[in-house]
């Protein structure tokens, strides 16, 4: 048995990129830990979802739980900084928020979880955080320094497949399966993944997907049923979410691993 520990900027973030593989590994007897920056306080959600004097974090920390327990992680952890919000909005520049956190200091508080777990696999983002949002990138920032101090041997960085992204939305539109009306508002011009030519590992978590689409759910205050992550069709959900795309330096040229845990 290995330790795989997955770190995350805010809760559902786990279960969008890197739940196949948190699931897979769980179900092959290794150990899975989440770790996550922040408890999401910025989210929105409709009047009335939350109970009365309930805070929004409050809610999306047992949403957390719920979902770990779906994708099999035993331990769940918070580093105790707040949601930054978007990038470029006046709430980056308040401080406890994680854009502001010092990235020694915060990896320091990584890197203890990566000692006492022994972690074999670390799980991070790339270097613009999948979509250059400012916590995502933190967590690139900070998981890479962490396993630098703690000594874990196998860091892997979360992104998207740029190419297959845009080629699977394409047909998705072509067949009818998802609306153009519907495709995910990102920025014009904004980087989203990272080309096929650089990924250097490929995890197939198809089998895993009901698992996935499980936790998904299990964060009802942002992911709804009429959300584009749930409102797809199950053949559109596969394609969309059937694979994970990560970076290992080290690794390549070209896509040359298929399983985080290969050998441990």
């Amino acid at each position: 048995m290995a330790t795989l520990v997955s770190f995350h900027a805010h809760p559902d973030d786990e279960c969008i990129v890197a739940g196949g593989v948190m699931r897979k590994a769980f179900e092959e007897g290794h150990r899975v830990v989440l770790v996550v920056a922040t408890r999401g306080e910025v989210g929105e959600v409709p009047d009335g979802f939350l109970d009365d004097g309930e805070e929004l974090w409050q809610r999306r920390v047992q949403e957390t739980h719920a979902s770990a327990e779906v994708l099999g992680a035993k331990r769940v952890e918070f580093l105790g900084y707040t949601d930054s919000g978007m990038m470029g909005e006046p709430r980056n520049d308040v401080p406890g928020t994680f854009w502001q956190a010092d990235v020694e200091e915060a990896a320091q508080r990584l890197a203890e979880i990566l000692r006492e777990e022994q972690a074999d696999v670390l799980t991070v983002y790339d270097d613009n955080g999948g979509y250059g949002h400012p916590d995502h990138i933190q967590v690139h920032r900070v998981g890479m320094r962490a396993a630098e101090l703690a000594g874990t041997p196998r860091v892997y960085e979360a992104t998207s497949n740029s190419d297959e992204m845009r080629r699977g939305m394409e047909e998705a539109v072509r067949t009818g399966q998802l609306k153009a009306e519907d495709l995910p508002d990102f920025e014009d011009g904004a980087e989203f993944g990272k080309p096929e030519e650089i990924l250097t590992a490929r995890v197939d978590v198809a089998a895993y997907l009901p698992q996935k689409r499980a936790a998904m759910r299990a964060h009802a205050s942002q992911i709804s049923e009429e959300s584009f992550f749930l409102a797809m069709p199950d053949e559109g959900f596969a394609q969309a979410f059937g694979v994970e795309w990560f970076i290992r330096a080290g690794q390549g040229p070209g896509i040359t691993e298929t399983d985080l845990m290969a050998g441990l």
